[in-house]
C-alpha cells in the first residue's frame, strides 16, 4: 500500500485527509498496526485508483513490464504514465483496431 502511494505522489496527509482520518492513523493503516475493513480497503483503494487486491499483491515490476508507455521513462516519471491495468487493455484494443484500419487504407490505396 506505501508503495503505491509512493508511486502516485500522495502524501500520508493527502490519503489521511481523503479518508477523513489523522496522518497518525493512516501512517498505523500503512504499517499493518490497524485492520481494515472491506469498506475502508475499498475507499483506499479507489483513491489510489487500483483493485482492492492489488493492496496485498502489488509488484512495482508489473507496473514497468506491463505498461506500454512507461517504456523508454526513466525510473522517476514512469508512474505518472501508469494506467490500470483494464484502461490498458481497453487502449491497446483501440490500438490494434486503428492499426487494422491503416492497413486497410494503406491497400485500398495500393
Amino acid at each position: 500500500m506505501k508503495r503505491i502511494r509512493e508511486l502516485r505522489n500522495y502524501s500520508q496527509d493527502y490519503m489521511a485527509d481523503r479518508l477523513g482520518i489523522s496522518q497518525v492513523s493512516y501512517s498505523r493503516i500503512e504499517k499493518g498496526q490497524t485492520k481494515l475493513d472491506m469498506q475502508r480497503m475499498q475507499q483506499i483503494a479507489e483513491i489510489l485508483e487500483v483493485d482492492p487486491m492489488m493492496l496485498f499483491n502489488f509488484d512495482e515490476s508489473m507496473v514497468l513490464n506491463n505498461c506500454t508507455i512507461a517504456q523508454g521513462l526513466n525510473h522517476n516519471t514512469y508512474h505518472n504514465y501508469s494506467l490500470a491495468e483494464t484502461e490498458r487493455n481497453a487502449l491497446l484494443q483501440h490500438i490494434q483496431r486503428l492499426e487494422k484500419e491503416l492497413n486497410e487504407l494503406r491497400r485500398e490505396k495500393a
